[in-house]
């Protein structure tokens, strides 16, 4: 079975979307908690149209008690390049990307000096965070179009590669809310080595070394193939509804957590264990 890692040391907040930004804001709190007063970019690069984010940002982060924020945007891969672009990160704890479209983040930043620069953040122990679009870009391969509110048909899915701040899971956001269930099947179906993590709105996972706890209003949907024992993915056409059996499903909402290497949230009894129970039940029935 692949472990699921960190690619560095950091820590990584994945959040669904949507997050709190008026009221108690729990997860936007957990970003400010792990700058240690540090200074904050906020990466708009995934907005085609990114007036006002950063000053909603700001006003939010603000009344966290987190006033060193400056603005990272591209309009065009040749900016990536710029030493004043590249300047913005100097003496950063932590990079937060917004929301839109994570194709955007990964064409216009990837394989840039951008690029490293959030790495060398991350390797130093500092926290990335990313929401909506900044949420599905983490990952070494990112989930960037497929319908959602209706089952899985096998050519329905894009899948494209990402920062690769953590190995071997995909993310999808705004998941209970677009009802992103099938499409994170479709996923899992092609890559069952890999985790597939599914966010809903307000909510975030906090990655730290090979485990995660979830925070937030809503809950997180992990999706296991590594056991399953059939799928059509590679036999049905390319409008036929997927086929898969025996995938695992863990439904994790606030203060739970979970072991990426294990594939098990820290709470669950041992699988042999259980196992052991069913047996013994029916031996006595």
């Amino acid at each position: 079975m692949t472990e699921a890692q960190l690619s560095n040391s950091g820590t990584l907040i994945i959040i669904g979307g949507h997050e709190d930004k008026e009221g108690k804001r729990v997860i936007l709190d957990e970003v400010a908690k792990h700058l240690y007063g540090g200074k904050l970019v906020l990466a708009t690069v995934a907005s085609h149209e990114p007036e006002g984010y950063f000053e909603t940002y700001q006003q939010a982060f603000g009344a966290l008690g987190v006033t060193d924020l400056t603005e990272l945007y591209v309009q065009e891969r040749a900016e990536t390049l710029l030493p004043e672009k590249q300047a913005l990160f100097d003496g950063a704890a932590g990079v937060f990307f917004s929301g839109g479209d994570q194709l955007r983040i990964t064409s216009q930043m990837g394989d840039t000096p951008l690029e490293a620069r959030v790495h060398e953040i991350f390797a130093a122990g500092g926290v990335i965070a990313g929401t909506s679009a900044g949420a599905s870009v983490m990952s070494e391969t990112m989930l960037v179009r497929g319908s959602s509110s209706e089952s899985h048909r096998i050519g329905d899915l894009h899948m494209a590669p990402g920062l690769g701040l953590i190995r071997n899971v995909m993310i999808d956001q705004h998941f209970g809310e677009r009802g992103r269930i099938g499409r994170l099947l479709g996923a899992v179906a092609h890559n069952p080595r890999m985790l597939g993590i599914g966010i809903d709105e307000d909510t975030a996972i906090v990655v730290q070394g090979g485990t995660f706890r979830v925070i937030g209003a809503g809950a997180v949907y992990v999706l296991d193939g590594a056991g399953v024992t059939y799928s059509n993915i590679a036999d049905g056409g390319q409008d036929r509804a997927l086929s898969l059996t025996d995938v695992r499903l863990h439904v994790l909402a606030h203060g739970d957590s979970f072991n990426l290497s294990t594939r098990r949230p820290d709470h669950a009894p041992e699988l042999e264990s259980s196992h052991a129970l069913e047996l013994g039940q029916a031996s006595d029935s």
